[in-house]
């Protein structure tokens, strides 16, 4: 199938994202307008320390009206490669640096309306080594054990979408509980 760029506007510019409307000449030759959110892409993170606990974020989200239980997550800056800001967004979100980080997928958040890209990363072997967070960010960490983690998504008690992919894409990857 065809579809043909025929105009691209951007109506709104903002901190977190751009949004243009395009023009566009859809396969039966129809023209239609579609709205894009402008995303420069960003960063999710499970972090397990050594006792085998997911460090969760609670943070207002004021879109939702209420506060959220995630993933340590963060918008990368022009040009940053998704590492870099995996390292930079653990150490102030949680406190923790990463010694060792591994990327284990990827994905389009809201391919609907959003040109947002998430690279999602392992973050294991944490050390306490914090840097200050945002000053429009209050944080709260929350470990959870890794089964309790699962355990909440499955039942609904996790809204984060970047959360429940990244918990599906983490889970061939996690430490297994030490037996006996």
């Amino acid at each position: 199938m065809s579809f043909e760029t025929l105009n691209q506007e951007t109506i709104y510019s903002g901190h977190a994202f751009n949004v243009r409307q395009d023009e566009v000449r859809m396969p039966d030759q129809r023209i239609a307008h579609i709205d894009v959110i402008e995303h420069a892409g960003a960063v999710t993170l499970l972090p397990v320390d050594d006792e085998r606990r997911i460090l969760f974020v609670r943070q207002y989200r004021h879109a939702t009206g209420r506060e959220l239980l995630e993933l340590p997550a963060g918008t990368l800056n022009p040009g940053e490669p998704a590492e870099t800001c995996a390292l930079r967004e653990i150490r102030e979100e949680t406190g923790f640096a990463a010694g060792k980080l591994t990327k284990i997928g990827e994905f389009f958040l809201a391919p609907g309306y959003s040109t947002e890209y998430m690279v999602v990363f392992l973050a294991l072997k944490l050390r306490h080594d914090p840097l200050p967070g945002d000053p429009d960010e209050f944080i709260s960490v929350v470990p959870l054990a890794i089964e309790q983690a699962y355990e909440m998504a499955s039942t609904g008690q996790l809204m984060d979408g970047k959360s429940l992919a990244a918990l599906l894409l983490a889970r061939p990857y996690l430490p297994k509980e030490k037996s006996g």
